[in-house]
């Protein structure tokens, strides 16, 4: 398989306000130009694109393609099942939704030491090897989202899961929350083939501040700056897909430019990936990636991503000499749809999903603070 894989998780959407209205003519477009030039690999799960996209993956890839011309994941969240009947229920559901028939990757969901004892406790990665015999899955894994130490202890106590899913890239590389390098060497020493998520952290690394861009620019003036970031993890040895979240056409357009026919990083090129980290690290507020886990159960529907995109462009903006920016007008635009972030009333429901373990109540009054003065 070549290394770009689509993930269905940022897919355009008809209504801003609304993830489950999915534009499907402009997805049916870049799925077909996908396939077009020789990608095959799909990426969904139970909650993206507000619960709808596997459903969506059915419309615009299963009804339209031959079963065997694409592989399609999907994934088992710990959000969303209580009980071993329930995995099942999830699963059956995930095949009825897709059409699919069986799942060429199965993951366990974002796996990290909270939700570990859930996993074990309903002896979830028997259960999935148990898929693979009856051959609804036909390769078993698990995405990660924790220390390296933990993912060693994982991989050494279930050497029959087939694959790691981490999320890379130059920014987080050297996290010492995020663990890009120590976990990406934990997977290559047990000899585990790497999907990457999050190559370009939700689009932070499509947006870098100007001196990093002009960095990029100056080696070389026609690449993308996403490029640089997609490229950096997809020149990993060991790395067997790299998962872009693209949420339009030129997005699409612009990644196959350059993945149709891949060449790795030069060591010269890396370092400037990691040049370029060391500025954007300066600047960003809050490492929001955008994944949105923390909305669908916040009980006040605040518009958690949505709010801290608008607070690091905020941050990076020069206010002293401003004084106000377009973000404070898309703020309330976006209030008067969903819950202040001053509403929030610190349940804490969002912090226990966060892959990126944010400190999302603090970070929320903190954007109130800002946005609501």
């Amino acid at each position: 398989m070549k290394k770009l894989g689509f993930g269905l998780m940022r897919m355009p959407t008809q209504d801003p306000t609304d993830q489950a209205n999915v534009d499907i003519a402009q997805v049916e477009k870049m799925v077909d130009l996908f396939m077009e030039k020789g990608f095959t690999y799909f990426d969904t799960a139970w909650m993206y694109n507000g619960f709808a996209s596997e459903s969506v993956a059915k419309k615009v890839l299963v009804d339209r393609y031959p079963r065997d011309s694409f592989t399609l994941a999907t994934k088992l969240h710990a959000g969303f099942f209580n009980s071993m009947e329930d995995r099942d229920k999830v699963f059956y559901s995930q095949l009825e939704k897709t059409g699919a028939g069986y799942f060429d990757y199965y993951l366990l969901h974002g796996i990290e030491r909270s939700m570990l004892p859930k996993y074990e406790g309903f002896d979830c990665f028997n259960w999935l090897l148990e898929k693979k015999a009856q051959g609804l899955v036909k390769h078993a894994g698990f995405s990660f989202h924790d220390s390296a130490e933990l993912l060693d202890e994982l991989l050494t106590k279930h050497p029959q899961m087939e694959f790691v899913q981490l999320q890379i890239n130059y920014l987080d590389w050297e996290s010492e929350w995020v663990q890009s390098r120590a976990c990406y060497e934990v997977a290559v020493k047990h000899g585990k083939p790497v999907i990457v998520m999050e190559p370009v952290k939700g689009g932070t690394l499509a947006h870098v501040p100007q001196q990093a861009e002009q960095l990029f620019k100056a080696h070389a003036s026609a690449m993308s700056v996403p490029s640089w970031a997609i490229r950096f993890a997809a020149s990993l040895p060991g790395v067997m897909m790299v998962l872009s979240g693209m949420s339009s056409l030129e997005q699409m357009q612009d990644n196959l430019s350059y993945m149709e026919h891949f060449t790795s990083l030069t060591e010269e090129e890396k370092n400037l990936c990691f040049e370029a980290a060391k500025i954007i690290n300066g600047q960003i507020a809050i490492p929001c990636t955008g994944c949105s886990y923390c909305t669908g159960g916040c009980p006040m529907k605040i518009a958690i991503p949505q709010y801290f995109s608008l607070y690091n462009e905020d941050m990076r903006e020069h206010l002293e000499e401003k004084g106000w920016t377009v973000n404070f007008s898309n703020y309330d635009i976006l209030a008067g749809e969903f819950g202040k972030a001053s509403a929030c009333i610190g349940c804490g429901q969002c912090e226990e999903v966060c892959p990126q373990h944010l400190p999302i109540i603090q970070n929320l009054k903190e954007v109130a603070a800002h946005f609501e003065h």
